[in-house]
């Protein structure tokens, strides 16, 4: 195994800290049920067409659940309405991945909680952007945003949020 010197190793970490390029950026969201309490923290790392999401989520009730980007980084509780609709780029919204009409930049697959109400997933979207890229708008524009977790499981067509049900969790992405 070949080491580098300890100053070229600075002096590489530095160029990579240094460019743009080579620099992640990453937002995170504290999630929070309904109740205020702790809910998980879902990690969204900017990707070169799009962002990743990492979702460690608690609290839930066993079973699939929808995840949207919404447009606002407003989670006031009980029932997260404060949080908007979601996010898209366009003036008319249509839901869902699966409908070949869709402009709806918060859509996002469906998760599964297990028994214990934990659910822990990465997913990729290519919707958004933190900082807005091309045509995808962005997270962390002068309002925010924030991921809300739904009761059920999203169809993918229905409008206007696919049967999703009632917002139950929701972290405001920072």
């Amino acid at each position: 195994m070949t080491r580098l010197p300890a100053a070229a190793a600075l002096g590489l970490s530095a160029l990579i800290a240094a460019s743009p390029a080579l620099a992640q950026s990453v937002a995170t969201a504290v999630v929070k049920a309904g109740d205020g309490k702790d809910a998980g923290v879902v990690t969204v790392t900017e990707a070169p067409r799009g962002v990743l999401l990492k979702l460690e989520l608690k609290g839930l009730t066993p079973g699939w659940h929808a995840v949207h980007f919404h447009e606002k980084g407003d989670c006031g509780t009980p029932d997260f309405k404060s949080a908007g609709a979601h996010v898209h780029s366009a003036a008319t919204t249509v839901h869902g991945l699966l409908n070949p009409d869709a402009n709806d930049n918060g859509d996002l697959p469906n998760i599964f909680a297990g028994p214990d109400g934990s659910a822990t997933a990465e997913i990729y979207s290519t919707l958004v952007s933190l900082k807005g890229a091309g045509d995808r708008p962005a997270l962390l524009d002068a309002d925010g945003s924030s991921i809300v977790v739904h009761a059920n499981p999203d169809d993918h067509k229905t409008q206007p949020i696919g049967g999703a049900g009632a917002r139950v969790a929701c972290g405001v992405i920072k």
